[in-house]
């Protein structure tokens, strides 16, 4: 039993006195009495003080609120004697002590008790304020502005009419209307701008209150869970869980980080995971003034699965409605959907996405250890399989497994994940991605990236590597409207970044190409995939020095090649083309006892002027399906364009031979 149960019968009481004549502070009491959660408690108490703070500085000081903290007008209200001063003494002492419900803190429980006794004696006196004044008043609405006497008790009200009573008519008239068409303008500019507030929002990661650092991985999932939702509703623009990491740990007020992420609105979470107990409790604010717009709290000690997604695609779903977005069936539907009823196997599934989010080779192998564990747990679990082909699609792409080793095994995850549920986004991506760098299958890849960004319209890698496929299909335009967005979705996600320089590098802008790539690995600076674009770009824009810097520095570090002999120290004897050939010759003597990715090689031929090199080892991964042959249609390739062979390379993977 919670030790602030007496104190919420009164609030109960209170509540039920409210319902008709009051509205907004009815709802802000609702859910004050839902919850048992101390800091929800505290929050909802401080958002009942404001309903009744923000009418008392537009009916008493007429004027509206705006952004002026409680205390202010509070003192305000006491200096000009529009409240009498006990009431004064309980609105300063629940300020001072709601202002634990405005992010989660230590505080004592105790402490509840006094600042709902505060309320109680807030709200009685406020009843009988309203009650004075809708006697000479229409009865109040929180849609109109109500004009109100300064005084609270009968005879003041009378002596203030009789002052009143002596103004002409006219005057006094002119004076009221004015007045209210005022407040009343500042009202109703205020709520405009409110509603027309883009819905962007942002998940900052989700605090972990747990002594047990083991279980990050299950608050790294809550808070995934949430955002997919969330990302679900297309009225809605989600920012995407890379941008919102670094979040993690920098030190930065909501303001800022909302600043930094163009968004309107943010959402907070904490939580904690013991055994099969768990607590959890969200909150969503609005960034410019830090105001708190909605909160709930869910805490279970025997959690079961079906539990866990219902309340998941709840807080969704309140969220939306909170910011009024309209959420169509088909998005109630995806939100609703209960992915496994086996916990153990979805916090398997979490574990495996923690460690492929690592994507390094050994991490690679601990996440599919994961996901063969989940799938053992859950054989019907469709994101499992999807788990599955996605580290066989990251294998493949970094050349840590051939085309033919990992092209059916992805293959045969990708179908039985359809199998099991196909209106999963995750499963489209991930079909899309073996369709256009395995299959080279165009149509179906552009089928497949469409069904995920139906089903999850704030998707930032599925616009960012569908605006690919457009680029190397010739369709620039389309391809630029779908990079944008992703950008705008996951702005400080280095890897959108770099997919960005790609499409840049598709229209020539190869000074931008080379800043992109720039501020990506000096943020970066093990983030050697940059370069790629870097060197490209470079050379394309004659800059060979700077090139070599760049192509130096990719092929000593990328994994596939750091370990390999180079001979980039022959540059002064042999100048930019013949140390690039005989880098070429040299890798390609000693790629053939091991796997690499053979369009590099192609790149350095290209660069050193040896076209017969070139197309030699084009064909080669031609034959080898290398995931990287479809971005033959970019710019690097323009000196190979009016070769028959090339030609006949691009005829037979039915790509445009010339953009």
């Amino acid at each position: 039993m919670i030790i602030w149960s007496g104190e919420i019968k009164e609030i109960e009481k209170l509540h039920e006195s409210v319902k008709g004549d009051l509205p907004v502070l009815a709802k802000e009491l609702e859910q004050l009495i839902k919850t048992v959660d101390a800091n929800v408690v505290m929050l909802y108490s401080r958002r009942c003080l404001e309903v009744i703070v923000t009418d008392l500085c537009e009916c008493e000081l007429k004027r509206p609120r705006k952004t002026e903290p409680l205390k202010g007008i509070i003192d305000k209200l006491n200096s000009e004697e529009k409240v009498p001063s006990h009431i004064i003494t309980s609105m300063h002492g629940l300020n001072s002590l709601s202002t634990y419900g405005t992010h989660p803190k230590d505080f004592d429980l105790e402490q509840v008790k006094p600042a709902l006794n505060n309320l109680t004696i807030v709200i009685k006196w406020y009843l009988k304020y309203k009650e004075l004044i809708g006697s000479e008043t229409e009865k109040y609405t929180p849609e109109r502005t109500v004009s109100s006497f300064e005084s609270t008790t009968k005879k003041e009200l009378l002596k203030h009419k009789r002052r009143l009573s002596k103004l002409p008519a006219i005057l006094l008239l002119i004076i009221l209307v004015g007045a209210s068409a005022t407040i009343a303008y500042f009202v109703i500019r205020e709520n405009r701008n409110y509603e027309n507030l883009e819905k962007s929002i942002a998940v900052l990661p989700f605090r972990n209150d747990s002594s047990n650092d083991s279980t990050q991985y299950f608050m790294d999932g809550v808070m995934e869970e949430l955002l997919n939702n969330l990302q679900k509703i297309k009225d809605l623009r989600v920012i995407g869980r890379t941008s919102v990491e670094q979040y993690r740990t920098l030190d930065k007020t909501i303001p800022e980080i909302a600043k930094e992420l163009g968004v309107n609105y943010i959402v907070e979470g904490s939580g904690q995971k013991s055994g099969n107990s768990f607590r959890m409790r969200v909150q969503l604010i609005r960034a410019k003034k830090e105001s708190h717009l909605w909160a709930k709290s869910f805490e279970r000690k025997n959690l079961s699965a079906k539990e866990y997604f219902n309340i998941q695609s709840q807080f969704a779903k309140d969220i939306g409605n909170e910011l009024n977005a309209a959420i169509t069936p088909r998005e109630k539907q995806l939100i609703e959907k209960i992915p496994t009823k086996d916990l153990t196997a979805y916090e398997a599934y979490l574990k495996g996405r923690f460690y492929l989010y690592k994507a390094t080779e050994s991490d690679l192998d601990t996440a599919m250890q994961y996901f063969e564990l989940a799938k053992e747990k859950d054989p019907e679990f469709a994101l499992a399989y999807t788990g599955i082909g996605d580290v066989w699609l990251f294998r493949q792409q970094f050349w840590l497994a051939t085309p033919d080793e990992a092209g059916p095994k992805l293959m045969a995850a990708v179908e039985r994940a359809l199998e099991l549920d196909s209106t999963l986004a995750e499963v489209y991506h991930t079909l899309a991605g073996m369709n256009v760098y395995g299959m080279w299958d165009w149509k179906a890849g552009e089928e497949a990236f469409k069904k995920a960004i139906a089903m999850n319209p704030n998707y930032a890698d599925a616009h960012a590597l569908y605006s690919h496929l457009l680029n190397i299909l010739g369709r620039e335009e389309e391809a630029m409207e779908h990079i944008e967005l992703a950008l705008k979705l996951d702005p400080h996600n280095p890897m959108v970044k770099v997919w960005y320089s790609q499409d840049l590098l598709f229209v020539n802008r190869y000074d931008d190409v080379i800043s992109v790539n720039r501020e990506v690995f000096e943020k970066n600076p093990t983030m050697f995939i940059a370069l790629d674009g870097l060197f490209q770009a470079l050379n394309l824009t004659g800059r060979y020095e700077e090139a070599f810097e760049a192509i130096k520095l990719y092929f000593c570090n990328m994994h596939f090649y750091k370990d390999m002999n180079h001979v980039f120290d022959q540059y002064a004897k042999l100048g930019y083309a013949g140390t690039l050939n005989l880098e070429a010759d040299t890798l390609s003597e000693q790629s053939k006892s091991m796997s690499f990715a053979p369009t590099d090689f192609a790149y350095l031929y290209i660069f050193a002027g040896n076209k017969e090199r070139a197309l030699e080892c084009l064909e080669q991964c031609y034959e080898w399906h290398d995931s990287n042959m479809p971005y033959i249609t970019g710019p690097t390739y323009d000196s190979l364009r009016d070769e028959p062979r090339f030609q006949e390379l691009c005829r037979k993977m039915n790509i445009p031979c010339n953009n």
